[in-house]
């Protein structure tokens, strides 16, 4: 099953970049972020003459989140973190699609940083890990997928000057993503490709796609059972390329039907016991 996250940078003007891609690259679930249109803007119609299901839950100008899925019925199970009933941002989205759970999210930017806008996103992204806890170890695959609004590399030099004062790299911002992975959350991008320079994001200016000046900052989290069966993880950057497009380009993983095998001489990684949650009536 092949899962993508694209952030689509404004779902109505972007549509043509979007479908475009959906006939090229054929995901089976997608989830888009920023979608800058309210609930009744959403292009439903042109989504399901795609050959996609969609939920979504949307913001007028700003955020928005959406699921895609041509594989099967999308079952919704929540469309916004809980822990703060005055957050109305729409960030957040989650639903069972084809016995997976698919968490689709879009974390707060966070600049500028040491006011307001960047104490919200460290408590969004506590908030996230909390109830990422719950999710943890379902006895199902759990794919989180999104744009975390972390770089999760090491920059090069020029890039760290440049992006020093930026949220994206700030040493908190850092620490409660490595909380995450400490949970037992597995980044599909490094489990694949420990080594290699991914990018996902490149800004619209002085070239930065051309020269591959870019950020990893679009995620695939997946939970044991998920990481079990993941075979593949890459970045699409053919739509980067194309006219009035986004500035970020789809992260596509690929699951396979059951537990992937592990290496030779490979254990399973302990982690500590933790208690069971409730698993959703859909999966």
């Amino acid at each position: 099953m092949k899962t993508a996250t694209y952030y689509v940078n404004g779902i109505n003007g972007r549509l043509p970049v979007l479908l475009r891609w959906l006939e090229l690259a054929a995901p089976d679930i997608v989830c888009r972020q920023e979608l800058k249109a309210p609930d009744e803007r959403f292009p439903q119609r042109a989504i399901r003459e795609a050959g996609y299901e969609a939920i979504w839950h949307g913001q007028n100008r700003w955020n928005g989140v959406a699921i895609l899925s041509r594989v099967g019925e999308i079952h919704e199970t929540r469309r916004r973190l809980p822990g703060d009933p005055a957050d109305e941002q729409s960030r957040y989205i989650e639903a069972a699609v084809n016995c997976v759970l698919i968490c689709g999210l879009y974390l707060p930017n966070g600049n500028p940083r040491l006011g307001p806008k960047f104490e919200f996103k460290l408590r969004w992204f506590e908030r996230l890990q909390n109830h990422l806890t719950g999710l943890l170890d379902l006895d199902a695959p759990v794919v989180c997928l999104g744009d975390l609004q972390r770089h999760a590399d090491r920059p090069r030099r020029l890039c760290a000057e440049r992006w020093r004062d930026d949220a994206l790299f700030a040493p908190e911002v850092c620490a409660a993503y490595a909380r995450l992975l400490d949970q037992g959350w597995t980044d599909a991008v490094r489990a694949l490709h420990p080594h290699e320079t991914i990018y996902t994001f490149w800004k619209y200016w002085r070239g930065a796609f051309e020269r591959n000046a870019g950020l990893r900052i679009d995620h695939a989290l997946l939970n044991p059972v998920a990481a079990k069966r993941l075979v593949a993880a890459e970045v699409d950057t053919r739509p980067r390329g194309w006219e009035k497009t986004s500035d970020h380009a789809p992260l596509c993983i690929e699951l396979s039907e059951g537990a992937a095998p592990r290496k030779r001489g490979e254990s399973p990684r302990k982690r500590p016991v933790r208690p069971k949650s409730r698993v959703l009536a859909s999966l």
